[in-house]
């Protein structure tokens, strides 16, 4: 089979000079003369060498036929692939930047709202019980009560910071549902502490239960945003 065009006859780039040109040929006759008496003689492939060196050693006959490959259905097909080539090494480039800056988002958003939230949230809720406890020995020391109205406003100064932190990064879209959970659980802390402190104001014990019933189902949806992390981790 022929070669497809005279540079590949004669084993040189497009863009070799005519120096190169003369060295390639001078090489392939001695391999493919017939005169050379050589075990690679072949007198077409001679043919195919001789006519490629006639066109290239020629200038102007080159440029004539340098022409001809750039308009050439076959060139423009190799140009295609090429661009085809390229295009999808970029489109692979942009995914795994793409990806790289997801992994990014992802570790700040972990490091920088998630783990901070999570300190104050439990900072907020572990307490509770405890301070309950301690109120329902008597409700109405004036000192229990104190204690109690100081870890409400400790709650308060906990749940602003979680809010204002929550608030100080974007959620990224992979993390959209315990993101979602975290925002439901900080509302929920919100009108628990809201709810108890009406019981320290008229000692109702309505106030007191809702209190309490808020900061379980907060606790359950800061659960629920550590299971959608978890099932998220599994899948990386």
């Amino acid at each position: 089979m022929s070669a497809s065009n005279h540079y590949d006859t004669l084993n040189i780039s497009s863009q070799a000079t005519s120096a190169e040109i003369k060295q390639a040929y001078r090489r392939l006759a001695k391999l493919f003369h017939p005169d050379s008496k050589s075990e690679t003689a072949d007198s077409d492939k001679i043919i195919e060498v001789n006519a490629a060196y006639e066109v290239l050693s020629d200038p102007k006959r080159r440029r004539s036929y340098d022409e001809q490959l750039r308009s050439s259905p076959s060139t423009t097909q190799y140009r295609n692939r090429q661009q085809r080539t390229a295009d999808a090494q970029q489109k692979y480039q942009r995914h795994r930047q793409t990806a790289q800056d997801a992994d990014f988002q992802l570790s700040q958003w972990l490091q920088l709202v998630y783990k901070p939230v999570t300190r104050l949230i439990r900072l907020i809720v572990r307490p509770l019980n405890a301070q309950v406890d301690e109120l329902a020995l008597d409700p109405f020391d004036d000192e229990l009560m104190a204690n109690f109205q100081a870890y409400l406003e400790e709650c308060r100064n906990y749940l602003n910071q979680a809010q204002l932190t929550f608030r100080s990064q974007p959620n990224p879209p992979t993390v959209a549902g315990a993101a979602a959970s975290l925002y439901y659980c900080l509302n929920q802390l919100g009108d628990g502490i809201e709810e108890l402190n009406f019981f320290t104001l008229n000692y109702d014990d309505h106030y007191l239960h809702v209190g309490q019933e808020l900061f379980r189902i907060a606790t359950g949806l800061h659960y629920e945003a550590q299971d959608a992390l978890r099932e998220l981790a599994q899948k990386v």
